[in-house]
C-alpha cells in the first residue's frame, strides 16, 4: 500500500527537534568529570601532607619551648612517665598550664616523648600517617630537633 502523504504521526517526529541527551553523550561528560576530579584529587592529597607535616612542626616547636620553660622553671625535664601531658596540667610551680592541651598530632596520635634523647636531653617524635617509624611522604617520620632546623 503506498501513502500519498505521510501519516503525520510520521512527519511530527521526523520535523521535531531533538530536546534530550543521547547516552553517549551522557557517558563522555561522566568520563570528563571523573577525569577532572581525579586530577584535583591527587593535586590536593600533596597540599594536605604538606599541610599536616607544617602543622606537626609548628606543634613540635611549641611543645620544645613548652619543654624547655619547665625546665628552666624546675631544674629537671619531663620523665617519660609524666611525658607531655605534664606540661598541659597546673601545678605549684605553674599556675597556668605551658600548653593548652596535651599535642595530638594531625592523624590523632599522641607524640612520643623521650628523655634523654640519643643527642639532646629530650626529643619529640611524630610517626606521620602510618604512625609506625620510617616511611615516606606523609608517613615520614618527623623529630622535634630537626622541625626547630626548618624555621
Amino acid at each position: 500500500m503506498y501513502f500519498k502523504h505521510e501519516p503525520s504521526f510520521l512527519r511530527k517526529c521526523s520535523t521535531s527537534k531533538r530536546s534530550a541527551f543521547t547516552l553517549v553523550e551522557i557517558m563522555v561528560v561522566l568520563v570528563i568529570i571523573g577525569l577532572l576530579a581525579t586530577a584535583v584529587t591527587v593535586n590536593v592529597r600533596g597540599y594536605m601532607a604538606s599541610g599536616y607535616q607544617n602543622t606537626v612542626k609548628m606543634e613540635m616547636r611549641a611543645a620544645m619551648d613548652a619543654v624547655e620553660t619547665f625546665h628552666a622553671m624546675t631544674g629537671r625535664y619531663p620523665t617519660n612517665e609524666e611525658g607531655l601531658a605534664i606540661l598541659s596540667q597546673s601545678s605549684e610551680q605553674f599556675a597556668e598550664p605551658l600548653l593548652s592541651r596535651t599535642p595530638i598530632d594531625p592523624w590523632g596520635k599522641p607524640y612520643e616523648y623521650i628523655a634523654p634523647g640519643q643527642d639532646h636531653p629530650f626529643e619529640i617524635n611524630c610517626y606521620g600517617a602510618d604512625g609506625r617509624p620510617g616511611g615516606k611522604g606523609s608517613d615520614a617520620d618527623l623529630n622535634c630537633w630537626s622541625a626547630r632546623k626548618d624555621t
